[in-house]
């Protein structure tokens, strides 16, 4: 299983497997090729159907010289699609095609490319279920922090501090800013709303909800207007995570040490999500994006909490349960909806899903690997317009109810 600070990325919004993934990928491909005066680049599936939405042109014709790159957009590939979102780059010196690249960008920023396999240096753990690590750990009496200790690369740690600083920082941001984001949808900065203004006769837990939901618009507007964040597991779900340990923090009093603990035991669990399903909302759903976040964020408070192997488990397992069937439907082929606001109610769901294992752990009968292989069938399952196309669901709804010239509001 690969290093978790895979997971952690950390870049510009708005989307690790629309924006991050492509723009790696132009890079390589530009080192690779520094003869060519010319590129084409050919965007499939969810690449093409979304793309321009999430940037995917942008990115790439910076990468590559916007006056030397062609982008065609091709919905339905030629050739059946290993991962659906799947491109093509090209590169020419005068009429010759001096290069050629096919990647999938399988999310959370990571590609893949035909005909290169994966490094066997990349591989960090032995294990590759949630049952093996929770096996290895009881026999070896480690906590999943020690876990990750014994057999991640050297200076995880300090990536992992440095992955805090970028949450908290996103987050600062984030409750200031005002204004509309980017986009033809139009969609108001709410996080600001929300952090600073209170509800009347409001109780202290509705006041912790208030602003625990404040910090995950926080960061998600910060994605969606293309500021610095880090993936967790993606830039789409990238609020949940933050919004959880940092509110924790403030109020419970855990020290950046802890909270870096506890990104270890996110990670871990977000990695198992991508070793064993995925974390791509165009192969499986938004229950591969927040679903995985809000598994990963109730593991983590968890371990802050002092929680052992079986309740941290029994965390992430309800979490995710309750994400099935989640479908990926951007209204405009943009990150924010209904992307932003379902940052804030999986940060609750985290919450809530830590405090039901706390308490009901010794009862659970579905395991996390058994959660987690449902998610990735059910994923597998649904149909391509709830997959990061922008054809189905609420995407499709809000297009025909604008083009009947009816009032959308603003979610």
């Amino acid at each position: 299983m690969k290093s978790i600070t895979e997971l952690y990325l950390i870049g510009k919004g708005p989307s690790s497997s629309h924006t991050m993934g492509p723009e790696k990928a132009a890079k390589l491909f530009l080192s690779e090729h520094p003869e060519a005066d010319r590129f084409a680049v050919r965007l499939y599936g969810s690449l093409a159907l979304t793309g321009m939405g999430h940037g995917t042109d942008r990115v790439l014709t910076e990468t590559l010289g916007r006056d030397r790159t062609e982008i065609e957009m091709i919905p339905t590939a030629p050739f059946p699609l290993v991962h659906p979102n799947t491109m093509d780059l090209q590169a020419f010196c005068g009429k010759r095609q001096t290069g050629f690249m096919r990647v999938r960008s399988i999310g959370g920023g990571a590609i893949e490319i035909d005909g290169r396999p994966t490094p066997p240096s990349e591989q960090c753990y032995p294990h590759t279920s949630f049952a093996e690590i929770s096996s290895y750990c009881r026999k070896n009496r480690l906590t999943l922090p020690e876990y990750v200790g014994q057999f991640e690369k050297s200076g995880w740690r300090d990536y992992l501090s440095e992955v805090l600083e970028v949450m908290r920082a996103a987050v600062a941001r984030g409750i200031v800013a005002k204004g509309i984001l980017p986009g033809n949808l139009g969609v108001t900065r709410k996080a600001a709303l929300l952090y600073c203004r209170p509800i009347p006769n409001e109780l202290p837990e509705t006041r912790e909800m208030r602003l625990r939901s404040a910090y995950a618009y926080a960061v998600s507007e910060e994605n969606a207007a293309g500021g610095v964040i880090c993936t967790a597991p993606t830039c789409g779900a990238c609020g949940v995570v933050p919004a959880v340990l940092l509110r924790a923090q403030e109020t419970e009093g855990y020290s950046d040490a802890e909270l870096t603990d506890a990104l270890a035991t996110a990670g871990l669990i977000g990695t198992l999500v991508r070793t064993n399903a995925s974390i791509s909302g165009a192969e499986c759903g938004c229950q591969a994006e927040i679903g995985t976040a809000c598994s990963m964020a109730a593991a983590a408070l968890g371990q802050l909490r002092g929680y052992d192997l079986h309740r941290i488990e029994s965390a992430a397992e309800t979490a995710m349960e309750h994400s099935i069937g989640l479908t990926c439907d951007p209204v405009c082929g943009l990150v924010q909806i209904p992307c932003i606001e379902r940052n804030s109610v999986a940060a609750q769901k985290a919450v809530h899903a830590a405090l039901l294992a706390g308490v009901l752990a010794d009862t659970q009968k579905v395991s996390f690997d058994c959660i987690v292989r449902n998610m990735y069938e059910t994923g597998r399952d649904l149909l391509g317009a709830y997959r990061e196309t922008s054809t189905g669901g609420l995407a499709k709804l809000y297009r025909d109810r604008t083009e009947e010239g009816g009032d959308t509001g603003d979610a």
